[in-house]
């Protein structure tokens, strides 16, 4: 399912930092910048261990991203609803693993492989962007 413009997935994949927004099970928000990349279908989100974004995607796997930035005209971006699914292993960890590396000097520089650190799959439902022409 395709819910991205063309100008929409160019934004997305000009960029590199977004919020990543999860909640607990409670219903209890927790929002932090993270890294990513987009392949023009999925978000892939490398984490550690013991962060409360995973402890909260375990619980409760829907998700929120924002990516924005301002220009001369105010304020532009994208806001992304969807749902994460947790990668560990296999070939689409490995997959994900070598778009951030790829991408990020800071991952070469600190590698990891498989079950060393999990990678975050958000499959986009909704979205809402603004200003992105």
């Amino acid at each position: 399912m395709e819910i991205f413009t063309e100008k929409e997935i160019a934004y997305i994949k000009k960029g590199s930092l977004c919020r990543i927004a999860t909640a607990s099970k409670d219903a209890n928000p927790h929002v932090t910048p993270v890294l990513y990349v987009f392949d023009g279908n999925y978000f892939y989100i490398a984490i550690d261990y013991g962060e409360k974004k995973l402890k909260n995607l375990k619980e409760n796997n829907k998700v929120a991203l924002v990516i924005d930035d301002r220009t001369k005209k105010g304020a532009r971006g994208i806001m992304v609803q969807g749902i994460a699914e947790i990668l560990e292993r296999g070939d689409e960890y490995k997959y994900a693993l070598k778009l951030l590396f790829d991408r990020f000097e800071v991952y070469r520089k600190n590698p990891w492989g498989e079950g060393e650190a999990p990678i975050i799959k958000v499959i986009p439902k909704k979205k809402a962007s603004w200003r992105i022409n």
